[in-house]
């Protein structure tokens, strides 16, 4: 179920406003599955928020020119603008029980809920096809570019370029996710989809990214999207225009940062690809949606 609106609105409301540093309440000790971090800020900055490898100058450039031409060639016909995603859903874990890994449907339904929810507004659907579940400990703690995760992917992803493989397990670390993008479909087509934390998934115990969200920042990277705070406060960012830029990943809920002061707009910090908490983000960009449906039409679409 997707988080009630009235809950990110007391929350902004409770916060004080970006004076020139993090919520403070994100600079605090901070807990996360039962990991100790001196601060929100240390548990972001160690990588674990999200695993994307992310694409750099040049594959970014080629990718632009590879979307560009094949829409070129396209006319009138341009892009796709939304349409319904087959899911599948594939559970990793070490034993029964939920302490395991082994996430109940109930839970899995909720995650494609939040989905739907996120991406209703922009064209796409989310349905799904089948959950299936896999015992093995090797795989369950599954890391990206790990022979784990090419083990795993390989025996059990299904579909085409347009079918969403989720995977659910425990990274370990507090890694929440990673994803693949478009791009990557044709030279690995195994190895395409989204894997996530298991307890990120609505309701799990992964407080403050328990609502499902982390879901939705990593479909977004595997619809094409990059982090808002790409590029920093330099560049072309994200290579969406009406995201404004920012100097670094925010977390917490920081109402009115604005780290790139000399760069229009505050930071999006209710964006799907920032950092911060699931209770804070709820919206992508006109111009993300554009970016999402000009990447899928190159590089899913049929295919």
């Amino acid at each position: 179920m997707r988080k009630a609106g009235a809950l990110v609105v007391a929350a902004a409301l409770a916060l004080p406003a970006y004076a020139g540093a993090q919520d403070a309440t994100a600079e605090r000790a901070f807990t996360f599955e039962g990991v100790n971090w001196v601060s929100q800020r240390a548990f972001v900055e160690s990588g674990r928020r999200c695993g994307t490898v992310q694409h750099d100058r040049e594959t970014v450039r080629a990718i632009d020119t590879e979307v560009e031409a094949f829409l070129g060639g396209r006319g009138v016909e341009a892009s796709v603008t939304g349409g319904v995603i087959n899911v599948y859903f594939h559970v990793i874990n070490k034993g029964s029980g939920i302490a395991n890994g082994d996430v109940p449907d109930a839970q899995i339904f909720d995650q494609i809920d939040v989905l739907n929810d996120a991406y209703a507004a922009y064209g796409w659907s989310f349905n799904l096809v089948s959950i299936d579940r896999t015992t093995n400990a090797s795989w369950y703690t599954l890391g990206p570019g790990t022979l784990t995760e090419r083990q795993a992917k390989r025996a059990l992803r299904q579909g085409t370029a347009d079918d969403l493989n989720l995977y659910s397990a425990n990274p370990g670390g507090g890694l929440l996710g990673w994803a693949t993008f478009p791009s990557d479909y044709n030279r690995s087509p195994r190895q395409d989809g989204v894997v996530l934390l298991y307890s990120s998934l609505p309701g799990g115990s992964a407080a403050p990214y328990n609502l499902g969200d982390t879901g939705t920042h990593e479909v977004g990277h595997w619809m094409g999207l990059y982090h808002t705070f790409q590029g920093g406060c330099i560049g072309n960012g994200d290579l969406v225009a009406d995201t404004p830029q920012e100097r670094s990943p925010a977390f917490g809920c920081p109402v009115g940062r604005n780290s790139c002061a000399n760069k229009p707009g505050l930071d999006p910090i209710t964006n799907f690809m920032d950092y911060t908490d699931d209770a804070c983000m709820d919206r992508f960009s006109v111009g993300q949606d554009a970016r999402m449906d000009s990447l899928f039409t190159t590089y899913r679409f049929g295919k």
